[in-house]
This record gives C-alpha cells, sequence and structure tokens, in this order.
C-alpha cells in the first residue's frame, strides 16, 4: 500500500488515508450572516465523495468581527451549527473525516471577497471597523483599532464557544488558524505584536485558545495551522514555529498544519511544486509531532514521496483539488489498483482502470 493511501491516527480517529481537504474560504454566504448554505454542502461532500481523509471547511469565524469579509461562514451561533450539521453528517456518510477551521481575521478582516471588490469594506456597504494585535494597518487595508485586554478574551471564551458548537454539530477535528496574518499569527509575529499588556508575551493567545478548544472539546481531534515563515527578515521563521508549536502541543492539540506567509506585504516567496515542505519536514523534526504539509503536492509521485522521505505524514490540497474533486480516487487507483478497502464508491468502480479499447458499451 502506497503511504498517500495508508490510514492514519488523528487524535482519537483513524483516517482512511493521508490526503486531505485543505480549507479553502467560499465567501459564499450571501445572506451575510455566518450561515452556511447548499453551496457549502456540495462543494464539501464533493472532495469526500472522491476519496479525502479528511476533509475540513473554510476558515469558520468565531465572532462575527472576525470574518474575512462579510460573505465568510460562522460558527458563532446556534443558527450556524444547525446549518453546518448536515455537511458534517454528508461529509462522514462519505467516509471522510469531518473538520472545522476555528479563526479570526484580526485586522485582516471586513474586506471584499475577490469578484466583489478590492481592499475593506466601507462600514455603509455592510463592513466593519477591524480589531487587531495593535493599531498597524496590512497595507492599504483600513487601519483596525487595536483590541484591549479584555476583547482578547472574549476572542479566547468564542474560540471555545464555537470548538463546542462544531463538534456537537459533527465535526470531531477541530483546527485554530493561526497562520497567514489573521488573528493570533499578528500576537505570535514580532513584526506585529509590540504590545505592552500581558499579551505582548507573543504566544499567550496561542496557548490561551488551543486550551479552550481543548475544554470545550475535549473528545476532539485539534490541530493548530501555523504560517512557518513570514518571508520578512526579523519576522517568524521554522525555529521560532517550533516552539510556537511546541506551546500549542502542550496546550493539547495533536496535530501540525504548516502553511507560511500573509502576514507582511513585504514578503517575498518563491513558489513551485512543493515549496513548503522543507518547513513542515524542519517542524516535524524538532517537535516530533505529526505535521501536514500543503502547497502545490497535486503531483501524485511528489505528494507519496513527501511522505517516504518523513517530511509530513499528510499531505493537504486545495487548488488541486478544486481542478478535480476526485484526484485522490485517481491517485489511489495509479498507486495501488484497487486495493481492499478503496476510498473508491461501489458507484463508481467501472472507472478506475482505462482500458486501452472497449470492445462494447454498456
Amino acid at each position: 500500500m502506497s503511504l498517500l493511501f495508508s490510514p492514519v491516527q488523528v487524535g482519537p480517529f483513524e483516517v482512511r488515508n493521508r490526503v486531505w481537504l485543505a480549507p479553502m474560504c467560499q465567501y459564499s454566504c450571501e445572506a451575510q450572516d455566518g450561515v452556511p448554505t447548499a453551496w457549502h454542502l456540495e462543494h464539501l461532500a464533493s472532495f469526500a465523495r472522491g476519496g479525502v481523509g479528511l476533509a475540513m471547511t473554510e476558515a469558520a469565524a468565531v465572532l462575527p468581527e472576525g470574518r474575512i469579509s462579510p460573505w465568510d461562514a460562522g460558527i458563532w451561533n446556534d443558527e450556524q451549527a444547525g446549518a453546518w450539521a448536515p455537511i458534517a453528517a454528508r461529509i462522514r456518510a462519505h467516509g471522510a473525516l469531518p473538520a472545522m477551521q476555528l479563526a479570526h481575521a484580526g485586522r485582516k478582516a471586513s474586506t471584499f471577497r475577490e469578484w466583489s471588490g478590492r481592499g475593506s469594506v466601507p462600514e455603509a456597504e455592510g463592513g466593519w471597523q477591524s480589531l487587531g494585535a495593535t493599531d498597524a494597518a496590512f497595507s492599504e487595508y483600513a487601519a483596525p483599532r487595536a483590541m484591549t485586554s479584555e476583547e482578547v478574551e472574549e476572542v479566547v471564551a468564542a474560540f471555545g464557544d464555537a470548538a463546542r458548537r462544531a463538534f456537537e454539530a459533527g465535526f470531531v477535528a477541530l483546527e485554530v488558524h493561526a497562520a497567514h496574518g489573521y488573528l493570533i499569527h499578528q500576537f505570535l509575529s514580532p513584526l506585529v505584536n509590540d504590545r505592552t499588556d500581558a499579551w505582548g508575551e507573543r504566544t499567550l493567545l496561542l496557548r490561551r485558545v488551543v486550551e479552550a478548544v481543548r475544554a470545550a472539546a475535549p473528545d476532539a481531534a485539534i490541530l493548530v495551522r501555523f504560517s512557518a515563515q513570514d518571508w520578512v527578515e526579523g519576522g517568524i521563521d521554522e525555529a521560532m514555529t517550533a516552539e510556537h508549536a511546541r506551546v500549542a502541543l502542550e496546550a493539547g492539540a495533536d496535530w501540525l498544519d504548516i502553511s507560511s506567509g500573509g502576514l507582511d506585504p513585504r514578503q517575498r516567496i518563491e513558489v513551485g511544486p512543493g515549496y513548503q515542505v522543507p518547513l513542515a519536514e524542519a517542524v516535524r523534526a524538532a517537535t516530533g509531532a505529526p505535521v501536514a504539509a500543503v502547497g502545490m503536492l497535486d503531483d501524485v509521485e511528489l505528494a507519496e514521496r513527501t511522505l517516504a522521505e518523513g517530511s509530513a505524514d499528510a499531505i493537504m490540497l486545495a487548488r488541486g483539488l478544486l481542478r478535480n474533486p476526485h484526484w485522490a480516487l485517481l491517485a489511489e487507483a495509479e498507486l495501488d489498483g484497487a486495493p481492499e478497502g478503496s476510498a473508491w464508491p461501489v458507484q463508481y468502480t467501472r472507472a478506475r482502470s482505462r482500458p486501452a479499447a472497449v470492445a462494447a458499451a454498456r
């Protein structure tokens, strides 16, 4: 059996394979109420049916002001949780583990979705005052207001409440989003966090949030997504991320999800197939914790080699799965043929091989 299609333990749960759906914002809550829709059901179920082992939602905001855009999904109230529940059930029905990413965008909140505009959404058009670790703006976005110590405490509580709702809705794996320049990343990075109160201790918010998620959902699998490089001098690097990861693991996390960037517009990133794998490998080696790698890993040979060389324990795909929701099924057929316990739905098995010629149509 290939490593990609071998089972793996994630917290208390066995996942059928190591091809996982990365969180991808859909910006499709047209009512701007954070309630997921039929689009979210179709979108996520397609990947579970397509053979992934773990299917993760887009960033679900833990507070309304924590949304990246007014069209983001949320998990800050029971109506949203109720709408998420059938989505989790459908993911599970297709054999994948339902996972939800919990997030707060911080100073990168209240922005337009790609096809509706650029920059920050004015309050007159449905936007809001963003909040951040400090009052420093990201790029040309509207300047945030620095959060009070009490407001940071409210965020910690909101992550806990969101974790409880998500787990009760059926999402048994929960990912704390501490990457891509969003709120927890803002507190972690020396490029942003120059606070003089207790929250100036850069890992404190991370620790408190993971502890709150673990306390609220003690039976969940908990992942944390980190940006292991800010790609700007003086910012976060792999060694610093390893320290952050140790804090998260001590607070109750089970897995690490290693990405990069998103904090500072000065970043310069050379992208290419597997470009973030060395970051995952470094953090895995430093911590000994299981790690998911992400970033242009949709070449089957590269994905398998990433696991075989010990660089990561699972891979996450994003755009590659948007291009082909059945990537996992085709990769399994290519690597393993038709193994027992295959992710292929029985209704699709006739497509598992491609004969050179077909004598007669059936």
